[in-house]
């Protein structure tokens, strides 16, 4: 174990912009990591993620040379290569299917004694862990976006997490990582993504019934209720296509009053899906960020 308890070696499944910035965490925090991708040329591009990460941290003073941590990386497309990590965390597409299937390939093989974490914002652990055969190490690490500089961490306790995973997740988030964990049961949308959805939901209505633009429903937040980055810029960062998942998902949950606004359905559709696509509610091949 390394300072924290985090496990002297650990393993993400997934490696998108949230799966490079748990790597980044994880790498920091003193772990070795295997990073697990569906292809060759996915586990390229995911290791070129987390490098640019790692680079951001020695510009910024956090660390002093990338290539200590990035020597820690190891990608593979192999689930058998996580077979000695004592923690991994699954960072797929927001899919019920898809994770309950990763999940299943994963604790097929590692120790017993190992962690299974998911990385998801909304979706019912206790319906996760359904097909497991050890659903009592099955617990919700949910990151937030950018990682490196988040300072939160969710801790989602299902009906059948064991208590001892429940402390040490703690632990591993609070010492190993430095940031802040919250800890709630599982619910439909948590606790972050419920009250994160459900205002960014609201801004969007805002912007599609002309009440104010963009740049102004999110001035409004950041100034006026203290929020470092306003609903519309935030669900540009986190991904339109991401967000209307959840709210799907919590409509079906929780009723209409998660609903999306047809502007959101609209521009996913389009194929404007944020910052990663160059386009949501902003402009972000534009310097400027003209509102779309």
């Amino acid at each position: 174990m390394t300072d924290g308890n985090i496990p002297t070696r650990t393993g993400v499944v997934g490696g998108g912009q949230m799966g490079a910035g748990i790597v980044h965490g994880l790498l920091l925090a003193g772990s070795s990591v295997v990073l697990l991708e569906r292809d060759e040329a996915a586990a390229t591009a995911a290791r070129e993620r987390v490098q640019r990460s790692c680079d951001k941290s020695v510009e910024r003073g956090k660390i002093a040379d990338a290539a200590e941590p990035m020597g820690r990386l190891t990608t593979t497309t192999e689930a058998a290569d996580l077979a000695d990590c004592g923690l991994v965390v699954e960072a797929v597409p927001e899919d019920e299917q898809l994770k309950r299937d990763t999940l299943q390939r994963v604790e097929a093989v590692i120790a017993d004694d190992a962690a299974l974490a998911t990385n998801t914002s909304s979706i019912s652990l206790d319906a996760l862990a359904t097909s497991l055969r050890h659903p009592e190490r099955l617990l919700g690490l949910h990151f937030f976006n950018p990682v490196p500089a988040s300072k939160l961490v969710e801790i989602v306790i299902a009906t059948a997490t064991d208590e001892t995973w429940r402390e040490r997740a703690v632990e591993w988030v609070s010492e190993g990582l430095g940031k802040t964990p919250v800890v709630v049961a599982d619910s439909p949308g948590f606790a972050s993504s419920r009250l994160g959805v459900a205002i960014g939901l609201e801004a969007i209505r805002m912007l599609e019934a002309g009440v104010a633009s963009a740049e102004d429903i999110d001035a409004a937040m950041s100034l006026g209720y203290g929020h470092p980055m306003g609903p519309l810029r935030l669900t540009d960062l986190v991904g339109l296509d991401v967000r209307l998942g959840i709210a799907r998902y919590l409509e079906r949950e929780l009723g209409p009053r998660f609903a999306p606004p047809q502007l959101l359905v609209d521009l996913v559709e389009q194929g404007h899906h944020g910052r990663k696509t160059g386009r949501g509610f902003y402009d972000w091949n534009d310097a400027k960020e003209k509102t779309a």
